[in-house]
């Protein structure tokens, strides 16, 4: 990847990698509302063309695009997202990708391009005069194939044995992602057996949105190659962790962090507070996008470390929202952490419905409630109410009933990414209520 947001920059450094690595294909990448990757390929003849003109393709068979009567879709790629795919051949058939924002035939943005709805959810924060950084935390398993939940080791957070085969996996991850530009910082054993982590350095959230889509590439990429299978699956275990997305956030003016004021207590500035009041406030509807899928709903339950109820605090890892203290004081490291999207969620639209709420509180001049120190799953169910602690959706119906009943949701995503994402989620929750599971048939089969 490049620095230069120039885009005719861009695209005459594209054209003299495509050739000094002898690239033959170009994949241009896209999402579905769902987060799904997409993705067709051109040849290097036909790549100039389709930084200028974009290439049309059939939309009518994407989640959540079109209907068939208004199909035709253009991908136009972006050329400060070019890279070499490492998995792929590097001698005589060199494979790039980019990825590509989505027109309409006759012009203008499609809105259904879930890279488009982040794209306006940015300016909207640009306009206000900030930048969006984020960092997003995405766990993980490893499995020994898609059909069980057999893991490749026994190990516990951060540990480290000589062998541990997925060590060895995270580190050609690791690689591999550095050798498609994207930065990383930490990678280690997370809580669950065979459950790992791989952190990637903060950036502006359009970057990390991308970065995210390929990080999960890259994962499973890797795993399929060892004759392994890597899942973001939330609960794919039932009484061990999940996996979650823990996202540090933070609004940046230039190079001056906004969230930071010194004089305070917890290092966070007035405006800081504001943001986290909205996504306090906010956090029950915008559940359905940052925790989209039934099986979501099996983690965010007590006991597990995932988020229950809506409070935040400083140290306290119970919290929904958490302000880290691992370099207290220091401005450019003063974030805040949202701990309740998984790694399974749709980035672009969850990190827009997440900064929504984040300004929705800025402007309005949100009051953040007093931070809650203590361990809210240990509280009375009386006690949590006297603090005016609320609690997230317990199931996917619940949070699709919450999301659609809101205007700051529909604001963020735009009516057609709003309108198709429920409809789809209402049909993947009728699709689990019908269906007949082993947990019914191994408790009522035998008595009923």
């Amino acid at each position: 990847m490049i620095d230069t947001r120039n885009r005719e920059e861009a695209k005459e450094h594209v054209l003299r990698m495509a050739r000094e690595h002898n690239v033959k294909f170009i994949r241009l990448w896209f999402t579905d509302i769902l987060g799904f990757l997409k993705n067709f390929a051109i040849t290097v003849e036909e790549l100039e063309g389709a930084m200028e003109d974009g290439m049309g393709f059939d939309g009518s068979s994407i989640q959540g695009f079109a209907r068939i009567d208004e199909s035709d879709m253009v991908a136009m790629p972006d050329p400060h997202t070019w890279c070499l795919l490492p998995w792929r051949p590097t001698d005589d058939n060199t494979v790039a990708r980019m990825f590509c924002d989505i027109y309409k035939p006759r012009g203008g943005h499609f809105e259904g391009d879930p890279r488009y709805v982040l794209k306006r959810n940015l300016k909207r924060a640009a306009d206000m005069g900030y930048t969006f950084h984020v960092g997003p935390e995405l766990e993980y398993f490893y499995f020994q194939d898609s059909k069980g939940t057999l893991g490749l080791d026994d190990g516990g957070y951060f540990d480290m044995t000589s062998s541990d085969i997925a060590s060895d996996l995270r580190r050609e991850t690791v690689l591999m992602l550095m050798d498609m530009g994207i930065a990383v910082e930490y990678s280690h054993h997370e809580a669950s057996f065979s459950q790992h982590e791989i952190d990637m350095r903060y950036t502006d959230a359009l970057t990390m949105a991308d970065n995210v889509m390929t990080y999960r590439l890259v994962v499973k990429q890797v795993a399929q190659r060892h004759g392994v299978y890597a899942t973001f699956m939330p609960k794919p275990v039932f009484g061990m962790n999940g996996s979650g997305m823990h996202v540090h956030q933070s609004l940046f003016e230039g190079d001056r962090n906004v969230f930071f004021d010194k004089d305070d207590e917890y290092c966070l500035s007035r405006t800081a507070r504001c943001f986290v009041a909205g996504l306090l406030r906010h956090a029950p509807e915008i559940t359905a996008v940052t925790n989209q899928w039934v099986n979501s709903y099996k983690r965010l339950v007590s006991g597990y470390e995932a988020p229950v109820y809506v409070s935040w605090a400083r140290q306290n890892r119970s919290d929904l929202v958490r302000v880290p203290e691992y370099r207290r004081g220091r401005e450019k490291s003063t974030r805040v952490e949202l701990r309740s999207p998984d790694p399974a969620c749709n980035p672009s639209l969850a990190f827009s419905v997440i900064l929504a709420a984040g300004l929705e509180g800025i402007e309005k001049g949100y009051e953040a409630p007093d931070p809650v120190e203590d361990n809210v799953y240990d509280m009375t169910e009386e006690e949590r109410r006297r603090r005016g602690i609320g609690t997230l959706p317990a199931s996917l119906l619940e949070a699709v009933m919450l999301t659609e009943k809101s205007a700051l949701v529909r604001k963020a995503l735009g009516s057609h990414v709003f309108e198709a994402f429920i409809k789809n989620k209402r049909i993947e929750w009728d699709n689990y209520r019908s269906h007949v599971t082993d947990y019914e048939l191994k408790k009522s089969l035998p008595v009923l």
